[in-house]
């Protein structure tokens, strides 16, 4: 399988994930539901997400990834289809956790894939254009999904989404690619993982993407009551800062350079992020944008420092080590998706902010806290 076709692959699979978010208060409207009921939508995604490392290490130690991503990608298709011919919110809420279902399989098949298929440089550089894919699937997904929503409906876009993992599950190549893996069960991968530094890390991680996620889907919310926006295009628009934020992020390795850790530069970027959230609270439109975008670069550097650091740190296999990053990154998703919104809705757009800025803080905390713990071993 090629690698550009496999980009295609993961660029649509993200559509499926994230086209929901710029939506979310058009759903809210439609189905007459609440805020947080809305971003449920979201939550009931990435629950399976959290919990995936655990379980599909199984199917994939027994199956060909190829096989499992082109049966996963037209099982996704079929979902696309469904979701714009449901009449009841519940409804919509099951086919979106039946997609969280559906897409862990998806990725670990594609990360497996290119895991065993290259090999040193090779493979470095085909993982960074993967996580690439993925960045990009995010913004546009979001993007495109609110663009065709103005211009027709939001049903439209979901009719592209399914046709495209069709054709492209249907060209994946029939393989005899075979992955030997290592099963453990959920008891020895928490044995592993269960140091104090790494356990910090994972914390800080999900923190940083309960932040994240928390915002990035309660953003049309935000637009609508305190920004007055309410064209979808518009609000799809916005999440531009994302995709500038992403390519921000690509001085890390810049910065790491010239930082006495990896802990050190953490520590910089979280109170950096947590200051963009206390900007955040502004009701100027541009200073708001401004620090959206700096939210986005943020996150996008702490997320390309820890997961190298991740392995650095631990004594478990790679595989172990990336699964639990995984777990504690989709798992502060979940809740960052749900919970926030309960006080958006109740308390408003400042004590939503407030609230986020107190989970970055403990994020911060446990950076700081590993890095005094860990330094004499991280120090490079």
């Amino acid at each position: 399988m090629r690698i550009s076709h496999l980009l295609l692959c993961s660029l649509f699979i993200f559509f499926v994930l994230y086209a929901p978010q710029p939506l979310l208060g058009l759903f809210a409207s439609q189905f007459k539901v609440t805020p947080a009921s809305a971003g449920s939508l979201m939550t009931a995604t990435m629950l399976p997400l959290a919990i995936a490392p655990l379980i599909y290490g199984l199917l994939l130690a027994k199956h060909n990834p190829l096989t499992i991503l082109r049966y996963a990608m037209l099982m996704l298709a079929l979902s696309c289809i469904a979701i714009t011919l449901v009449p009841k919110f519940e409804l919509l809420l099951l086919l979106r956790f039946i997609q969280g279902l559906i897409l862990p399989a998806a990725l670990t098949a594609m990360t497996t894939y290119i895991g065993c298929t290259y090999k040193a440089d090779y493979l470095q550089k085909n993982m960074t254009l993967y996580i690439g894919s993925t960045i990009a699937g995010g913004y546009f997904g979001r993007v495109l999904a609110a663009v065709f929503t103005d211009l027709r409906s939001w049903q439209s876009f979901y009719y592209v989404i399914a046709v495209a993992l069709i054709l492209l599950a249907l060209a994946i190549p029939k393989s005899r690619h075979e992955t030997i893996t290592q099963v453990l069960s959920p008891l020895s991968y928490l044995k592993q993982l269960a140091t104090a530094p790494i356990l910090k890390l994972y914390g800080a991680v999900f923190c940083m993407f309960f932040c994240f996620a928390a915002l990035l889907n309660y953003l049309p919310f935000i637009l609508q009551n305190t920004f007055l926006i309410t064209n979808t295009r518009d609000i799809g628009l916005v999440y531009s800062g994302y995709l500038i934020g992403a390519l921000a992020s690509i001085t890390t390795p810049w910065l790491l350079k010239r930082s006495s850790s990896p802990w050190y530069l953490l520590s910089g970027v979280f109170i950096f992020y947590c200051g963009t959230i206390l900007i955040l609270m502004s009701n100027q439109l541009i200073i708001f944008l401004l620090a959206f975008t700096g939210f986005c670069a943020a996150m996008f550097m702490i997320h390309s420092t820890a997961a190298p650091l991740a392995n650095k740190i631990s004594s478990a296999p790679p595989s172990v080590t990336n699964g639990g990053y995984v777990s504690f990154y989709y798992s502060g998703g979940a809740l960052g998706s749900f919970l926030p919104g309960l006080v958006y809705q109740h308390y408003g757009h400042i004590a939503f902010m407030a609230a986020l800025l107190l989970v970055c803080l403990c994020g911060l905390a446990l950076v700081l806290s590993g890095y005094l713990a860990g330094k004499k071993t991280t120090l490079s």
